[in-house]
């Protein structure tokens, strides 16, 4: 079995798709890419022809979302839900406020903004879905944000899709959160666990991953300035300001993609009880401190020193 790998730009961020026989990477990719184009349109906050983007100007009226959107919002709702609103997509105001409201190439080019406000989320109660109708109602004054959860839905879609149009295994990666389907290669998919997805190698650790899907939340990729502070990009809901760095870095494997950036970036909105919560639920998990001390989670593999 010869692994095959295909990487481009995505979503803000680089794409790889990776299958175990080479004759089906072209249907993977093809299958990747128009997941990840439709997951765009539905979901993007920075584009203003989204469905996302005309959902946050209904002004409380209720919106009819395609089947896609209807799907992204339920996931986020679900997240909301499953780590007591640490995970909240009602935040789109509170990141907006601290500076990040294009782009975040364009973000990070063009200048330190002078001023910032924390906003606490709208609160993820307050919207309503009817999965039936494909109606989804955000209250006047709400903006939803499915940053932390659309990309790694993508990358649970995308692989499933891909290995069913390719008929092997495929590993679908969107920025470091990957999602696998088929079957994987002897001994699992091998993959580096590290701060930054874009390092090929450095610090980090190779584990195997034969089945759902990995996440890394992370503080240290996405930093801008504003107001003459610097930020990162995960927030407490609470009160919209970014959350305390506790962990550097937390990684997370589960049934799914959405499962494991769900729980990993909750991990890092809870800061110091986040490792016996992983714990609890069972979550096998690597967690950096920001001093380079790592800590795992429920059966996570021992490193080698």
């Amino acid at each position: 079995m010869t692994l095959a790998s295909r990487t481009w730009d995505a979503l803000g961020t680089t794409a790889q798709v990776t299958v175990t026989d080479l004759d089906g990477l072209d249907a993977a990719v093809g299958m990747v890419e128009a997941e990840l184009a439709a997951i765009d349109v539905a979901c993007s906050r920075f584009r203003d022809d989204s469905e996302l983007a005309a959902l946050n100007r209904a002004d409380g009226r209720p919106f009819q979302a395609s089947p896609l959107l209807v799907e992204a919002i339920s996931v986020a709702l679900g997240a909301a839900e499953a780590t007591d609103g640490d995970v909240d997509p009602t935040l789109g105001h509170s990141i907006s406020a601290l500076g990040w409201d294009c782009d975040f190439a364009v973000l990070v080019s063009r200048g330190e903004p002078e001023r910032f406000e924390l906003l606490p989320a709208g609160g993820w109660q307050s919207v309503r879905l009817d999965r039936e109708r494909g109606l989804v109602t955000v209250p006047s004054g709400v903006e939803i944000d499915l940053g932390a959860t659309a990309k790694a839905l993508a990358a649970d879609r995308a692989a499933r899709a891909a290995s069913e149009a390719a008929g092997c295994g495929v590993l679908v990666s969107l920025g470091g959160d990957l999602a696998v389907a088929g079957e994987p290669p002897q001994g699992g998919w091998p993959v580096l666990v590290t701060d930054d997805h874009r390092a090929s190698n450095g610090d980090g650790q190779v584990v195997a991953v034969s089945v759902g899907g990995l996440a890394t939340s992370s503080t240290t990729v996405r930093r801008w300035r504003a107001g003459g502070q610097e930020h990162h990009h995960i927030l407490d809901p609470r009160n919209g300001g970014p959350v305390e760095e506790i962990w550097r870095t937390v990684s997370v494997a589960a049934s799914s993609c959405v499962g494991a950036n769900t729980a990993s970036t909750a991990a890092i909105v809870r800061g110091r009880s986040a490792a016996a919560w992983l714990d609890s639920a069972g979550l096998p998990a690597r967690l950096v401190a920001l001093d380079g001390s790592v800590t795992h989670t429920a059966g996570w593999p021992e490193e080698s020193r």
